[in-house]
């Protein structure tokens, strides 16, 4: 358990360092986008024919037992720390590479 822990939380970290990357050219300013649009350029579309229908989950579902549930969070968790060590070595090849 102390290892599935350990790796999510490994996961959140590079995941996290991944998302605060360098910008190449930060002197653009951003532009603000303006999405109002005047009635008379409305394209001319009943909206209630457009919205497709959402179907209702099935009433006669059954819910997961606790055994099942344990089941698919510990296969979710075997694929999340597969996916971190394949992470964690193509990032040290990389690193192996440039220097």
């Amino acid at each position: 358990m102390k290892k599935i822990a350990f790796t999510a939380i490994a996961c959140a970290a590079a995941l996290s360092l991944s998302a605060c990357g360098k910008s190449e050219d930060a002197t653009e300013a951003a532009a603000t986008d303006n999405v109002e649009m005047p009635a008379e350029e409305l394209p001319a579309v009943d909206t209630s024919a457009a919205a497709a229908p959402v179907e209702a989950p099935a009433a006669d579902a059954t819910p997961l037992s606790a055994e099942d549930a344990a089941r698919n969070a510990a296969d979710s968790a075997a694929a999340a720390a597969a996916d971190v060590k394949k992470a964690a070595a193509d990032a040290a090849a990389d690193a192996e590479k440039k220097m």
